[in-house]
């Protein structure tokens, strides 16, 4: 397909959806002038379960493909480490492997092209005495402060941090050297990073790049999506009753469009996952509650959906069972081939092992305490109130009122 676009056209569908971009002519001079397939690589540490977010680069990356681009993959295994140990030495490389299972298994998902994707391994090269030599170059022409100011977004924020907060930085500045890429693509939150690379690089002879950034889609609580907090996302292998049971719960005020989770995942994924796999203009269609309510609602643009959700044209009542279908439509290809392959499910459970439950703490039964009635000679109420032991017939009031009222014994004061 790319061959028979033209550079307009492929530009055009590189730049689609993104929230910035850095330095564009150096992308057009290799599409325009150099009429050569543009570099481009996208990184993530691999540290915790992806999730449902991960849709919005994955749907990048296929445009990227279908324009013609190279795209390097990097599995920044030491960088989950150095991110203040979010992945632990011992499962850095199960985890690594997973996320080569899943994110391989999402692209083709996507209908794409994958025969000019590359999965790259960050401590393939990472470790080479060559790397270190540039690392400690970098470390001469970066101050703390900008090293510390660049990982703001991305880095683990910590009461008293670590000095791999600092390398984490410098380590994805000199990826883009080490991967012969032109570009680097991320989330916006990246851009701190992306703007310490192009002006560092440069400090230690090495050309800069051009920066593409994906706008960040709010979670279901209504911040960040994140793999460390469960609520704040949908796991890629959850079931459909869980999606569902999430997304009934997710953040979707009425009318309000500004940081709604919702409808930037139709934004930005489902509308333009439709159009991949359809090879036309994406589709999403909301059901009506009733038949009697009409047709239902078909957006073909972002635009007049965020008009109807204003208008209240379009409600959460109708908006969340229509997303949650069409979620679980996408992630039904992802999870039978996970379900096919043992060797991604014993991956799977060596990356992310269970941990045991643990045993809640058995209730004691209340003692009455030495005071009660009966205590000392063994006396023991049973649950239907009436009373066992050797002084029972002491403290045994009988069956019933009548009872209860003849046997109860009152001592009367003595006169004074």
């Amino acid at each position: 397909m790319a061959d028979s676009l033209s550079a307009q056209n492929k530009l055009d569908l590189i730049y689609e959806n993104l929230q910035e971009k850095l330095k564009e002519e150096i992308i057009e001079d290799v599409i325009i002038k150099q009429n050569r397939s543009l570099k481009i690589y996208w990184g993530t540490a691999t540290t915790g379960r992806p999730h449902c977010g991960y849709f919005v680069p994955m749907v990048k990356l296929a445009h990227f493909l279908r324009a013609g681009c190279t795209i390097k993959i990097l599995l920044a295994d030491i960088h989950g480490f150095l991110d203040n140990l979010k992945a632990p030495i011992e499962l850095v490389k199960y985890r690594a492997e997973y996320y080569r299972f899943v994110l391989t298994a999402l692209l083709k998902s996507l209908n794409v092209p994958i025969d000019r994707l590359e999965v790259v391994l960050g401590s393939s090269y990472q470790l080479s005495a060559e790397y270190t030599m540039d690392l400690f170059r970098l470390s001469s022409v970066v101050s703390e402060h900008d090293s510390k100011k660049a990982g703001a977004e991305v880095v683990r924020q910590v009461a008293n941090p670590t000095l791999s907060g600092l390398i984490y930085p410098l380590m994805q500045t000199l990826d883009e050297q080490y991967l012969d890429v032109d570009v680097q693509f991320g989330g916006v939150d990246q851009r701190k990073i992306f703007t310490l690379a192009a002006e560092s690089l440069p400090k230690i002879n090495y050309k800069e790049r051009a920066h593409l950034m994906n706008p960040m889609v709010p979670g279901l609580s209504g911040g960040k999506m994140s793999a460390s907090d469960p609520d704040s996302k949908i796991d890629l292998l959850d079931p459909p009753h869980v999606v569902e049971k999430k997304l009934k719960k997710a953040h979707c005020a009425p009318k309000e469009v500004e940081g709604n989770g919702i409808i930037g995942f139709v934004e930005y994924v489902l509308l333009s996952v439709d159009g991949l796999r359809n090879g036309g203009k994406g589709k999403f269609v909301v059901e009506r509650r009733k038949p009697e309510d009409g047709e239902p609602l078909v957006y073909e643009d972002i635009a007049t959906l965020k008009a109807d959700y204003e208008a209240d044209k379009l409600t959460p009542q109708l908006l969340k069972p229509a997303i949650t279908k069409a979620l679980i439509k996408l992630l039904q290809p992802l999870q039978e081939e996970f379900q096919a392959s043992a060797e991604w499910q014993e991956i799977a459970n060596k990356a992310y092992p269970q941990q045991p439950e643990t045993k809640k703490k058995e209730k004691k039964v209340k003692d009455r305490g030495t005071r009660f009635p009966g205590a000392k000679e063994g006396v023991e109420t049973k649950p239907d109130g009436h009373v066992e032991g050797k002084a029972k017939d002491q403290i045994n009031l009988g069956t019933g009122a009548e009872d209860a009222m003849d046997n109860l014994v009152i001592q009367k004061e003595a006169p004074s």
